[in-house]
């Protein structure tokens, strides 16, 4: 198994804001806590827990995981938490659920092994209810082929955690994943985890715990009674403190805007930081002259606050939520949900008075022996699959064309490039205004051999039936639909493919001292 470090400013769509936190982290250092192997110690020493809390904490976690070892351990005075944490998407969502994980259980073993006693917890987005982000996944079949599945949901509003599953697609998981090595196996997994009748976050609690919970992760959710009793007084406090929280938050929007960044979600003044949990829906509260409008009914301060366990964290205010209800040391996130917290950190500021340290999480790419031999083959590395299928193509392309061709090419462009210099220095003695006009004609005749050589380049594609579907594989398993492999595939189809132990050598890759993305042969 080999890695090959890839910067991220070497992959489309990166942010100027997580391009800086990750290699120039002083220019946004204004924006978040702590950072490095100081700020562990930093921000262990903010972290003011009381006793209660944690009695009470760890007696929540325990509905949820049973007793454990990690647990004993997060009931002692002075254990931390590394958290992490992402939507309950179909199949475990995007690879990177499983990535995110891993990060977080190696942090939290390195720093219980430099005498900071940690424990990894992961927080189930259940409350979410956004449905339409969750219900699907993508998976490929033994071709490489992309394949999405997809389960019906009801109409968006309520908590995507309590949905439950009454026909999850594990027929067409079956089907697509027939033929991998190891494909009968996952579904199997699969299949005993997304029950008919379990909700999206139960499923995908258990699908996770299997994949990775061998690593001591911890689980966490939040719509669970004795969870909704931990975050109220925090509810609460917001509540009360909404109008000077969300000035900060405006503030803040225009200070990372002024430094160049992005603000990652638009907050006005009148702009609210809750919803209620009524029902099973999830509504938005808005603010209004006197107290809060939740769809058509008024609601007053005082009625929210003394009923704070039905109050729901916006995404800004969510973190904020997780951290005071756990002792938090570091949060591991992605490019988003770091953006996220430039801006939530002041209300962490105001509402707890410490913020975690924040890591990116470790990514990958996976490349099978196929892929990797391809690469090899054609002269290309994976930021080139990245460029997207055309781009990729015209690059096979390339290498096909004739040696004959391939030099009388080269040859052609070095005379054109010879002789106009010549010419132009002629000119220069002669009439140095001709100069331009002579720089003008050379670029026109370069971009003729180069048009003339693109088509030459493109008929030795299309001759060749193989390395056009060479493309494609590299395309679909490198760059599927123009997303990164870990944004857009589940984890399931590469377990199918390259066995359960995947899980096992990935977590060996995790590399905390490194920040870029990985591409990794299998």
């Amino acid at each position: 198994m080999e890695a090959a470090c890839i910067r991220h400013a070497a992959i489309p769509h990166t942010t100027a804001l997580f391009a800086d936190f990750l290699y120039r982290f002083d220019r946004v250092a204004g924006f978040f806590g702590a950072a490095g192997a100081d700020g562990f110690a930093q921000s262990a020493a903010r972290i003011d827990y009381p006793a209660e809390r944690r009695a009470a904490l760890v007696e929540a976690l325990r509905e949820l995981n049973g007793e454990s070892a990690e647990l004993e351990r997060l009931a002692q005075p002075g254990t931390f938490a590394v958290v992490t944490g992402q939507q309950v998407g179909l199949f475990t969502g995007p690879s990177y659920t499983i990535y995110k994980a891993l990060t977080a259980a190696k942090l939290a073993r390195a720093l219980t092994a430099s005498g900071l006693s940690s424990v990894a917890v992961f927080w189930l987005a259940t409350e979410d209810h956004d449905a339409a982000e969750v219900n699907h996944c993508w998976t490929f079949d033994a071709e490489h082929r992309p394949v999405r599945l997809e389960v019906a949901t009801p109409a968006a509003g309520r908590p995507v955690g309590t949905l439950e599953l009454t026909e999850p697609p594990l027929a067409a998981l079956r089907a697509a994943l027939e033929g991998l090595p190891h494909g009968e196996q996952v579904a199997g997994l699969v299949e005993e985890c997304y029950a008919p009748g379990q909700t999206f976050g139960e499923a995908f609690r258990r699908l996770l715990e299997r994949l990775v919970g061998k690593y001591g992760l911890v689980f966490a959710d939040p719509l669970r009674p004795s969870f909704r009793r931990l975050a109220a007084p925090l509810l609460a406090h917001s509540l009360r403190l909404a109008p000077e929280l969300v000035r900060l938050l405006v503030e803040r929007s225009k200070a990372l805007e002024a430094a160049g960044y992005h603000a990652q979600v638009r907050v006005e003044p009148s702009s609210s930081l809750h919803f209620l949990l009524d029902g099973d829906r999830r509504v938005p509260l808005r603010r209004a002259e006197t107290g809060y409008r939740a769809g058509d009914r008024h609601l007053g301060a005082e009625e929210l606050e003394a009923s704070a366990e039905r109050l729901s964290p916006t995404a800004l205010l969510r973190p904020v939520m997780q951290d005071y209800v756990l002792p938090t040391i570091a949060y591991i996130g992605g490019p988003a949900e770091i953006a996220y917290l430039a801006q939530a950190q002041v209300l962490y500021q105001a509402l707890i008075g410490r913020m975690p340290v924040v890591v990116a999480r470790s990514g990958f790419t996976l490349l099978d022996t196929r892929a990797r031999k391809l690469l090899d083959r054609y002269g290309l590395s994976p930021t080139d699959v990245f460029q997207g299928e055309q781009a990729l193509r015209e690059k096979i392309a390339r290498k096909l064309i004739p040696s004959e061709l391939d030099g009388l090419f080269r040859s052609a462009r070095a005379g054109v490039e010879a002789e106009t210099a010549r010419v132009g220095q002629a000119l220069a003695r002669f009439d140095a205004t001709l100069v331009v006009a002579l720089e003008k004609s050379r670029a026109k005749m370069l971009y003729q051999l180069e048009k003339i050589e693109r088509k030459t380049a493109r008929e030795a594609l299309r001759r060749s039936a193989r390395a056009a579907a060479e493309a494609e594989y590299l395309a679909n398993l490198l760059y599927p639909h123009n997303h990164l492999q870990e944004r857009f595939y589940s984890i399931l189809p590469f377990l199918a493919r390259h066995g359960l132990d995947l899980v096992d050598r990935i977590y060996e890759a995790v590399n905390l001292n490194c920040p870029d993305h990985v591409a990794l042969a299998l």
